[in-house]
């Protein structure tokens, strides 16, 4: 195999939706466990140091894997939901912090942004530093608004507020948005050069919906989404939105009203990958395509043909970025994620 170059402008130009010169791999997220075993070494662990050079090791070892892999920008996020206090709902299943208007008004709002720069910031400086030449990265601030709002009250509880207190659960919506842009705008100013396309993951549906009402989501989440995306382009960069579920039947507002460049994540259980580009593909960019079951259970020549026919799919349909339907995570077989990596590879003749 021929030393891979990587050039970051063709995942720029798969999120504007246009054909980039190669086809980008892109993944939402890749475990440090299924990178360490693939390396065969151990790093993960040095993210938790308090030693700069550690920290220094670790970023290296994590932006080398993606260049060796044949990928053009670095994944990278850290999340917002993790910094804010007493979170823990979401990804933690912890009670609800806020239940009522005093929990909400006790909150320490103000402290969440000073949080994030404060614990992030060096992760942020180091991938600056260590980022191979020709990449750039692709996240940013993780989490989006809804995900954040649960982080707090808990998805139980915040369905109780919403009959309960209807101006709660409103003002719950609005004052995360207002953080999560305040965080957004900084980030944007300070690191928005080592960014090729930005995103945040918010996962606003399951197999068969959306996770709250439509009218909810158009009118407190997405009407939030709006301004984030808006000042994302105004430094000239594409918005990419990373949300699983069945979102069908608020695409359109996601297109047309909050304005997004590109879509990432599919599941085949809701609809192949080829549906999202019938659909969507001469409007936005459509990122993913091997449904994750594939990957974990399917031998690494079955993966193979699944990943060739998938681009082979993809020819014709505006900008596309390959790579799973969700991410990476630590129960991934190396070997299936190897397979799709090669496939995508020897399809752009690598």
């Amino acid at each position: 195999m021929k030393e891979f170059v990587p050039d970051y402008h063709n995942l720029i130009n798969a999120a504007r939706n246009t054909t980039a010169d190669r086809i980008p791999l892109y993944e939402h997220i890749v475990s440090c466990g299924v990178i360490e075993k693939i390396l065969g070494q151990k790093f993960a662990h040095l993210f938790e140091s308090s030693d700069i050079a550690d920290h220094r090791h670790f970023m290296t070892c994590y932006c080398d894997f993606f260049k060796l892999m044949g990928y053009d920008t670095v994944s990278w996020e850290l999340c917002i939901g993790q910094v804010m206090p007493f979170s823990g709902s979401l990804g933690g299943h912890k009670p609800g912090h806020i239940k009522n208007c005093q929990d909400f008004e006790e909150y320490p709002w103000d402290s969440v942004e000073t949080l994030f720069f404060e614990k992030y910031a060096v992760y942020f400086d180091l991938l600056r530093e260590c980022m191979p030449a020709g990449m750039k990265a692709v996240g940013g601030p993780g989490n989006g608004i809804f995900e954040c709002v649960q982080e707090i009250t808990g998805y139980e509880n915040l369905c109780m507020i919403s009959f309960d207190d209807p101006q709660l659960y409103a003002d719950l919506f609005a004052k995360v948005g207002d953080v999560n842009l305040g965080i957004w705008k900084r980030f944007l100013k300070e690191y928005g050069d080592i960014y090729a396309v930005f995103r945040f993951g918010d996962d606003l549906g399951f197999k068969g919906s959306t996770l709250l009402p439509l009218n909810d989501i158009r009118k407190h989440i997405l009407s939030q989404y709006k301004r984030i995306v808006d000042e994302v382009h105004s430094h000239d960069k594409p918005f990419l939105l990373h949300s699983c579920g069945c979102i069908f039947d608020v695409m359109e507002d996601i297109i047309e009203t909050v304005g997004i460049d590109a879509k990432h994540s599919n599941e085949d259980a809701i609809a192949p990958f080829s549906t999202w580009l019938e659909k969507y593909g001469d409007r936005i960019g459509n990122f993913g395509g091997i449904d994750m079951d594939v990957l974990c259970q399917q031998t690494p020549d079955q993966i193979r043909d699944y990943t060739l026919d998938i681009l082979e799919q993809s020819e014709g349909h505006g900008g596309v970025a390959i790579g799973s339907g969700n991410s990476i995570a630590d129960y991934v077989p190396p070997e299936g994620y190897l397979a799709m990596i090669k496939a995508v590879r020897e399809y752009r003749g690598d």
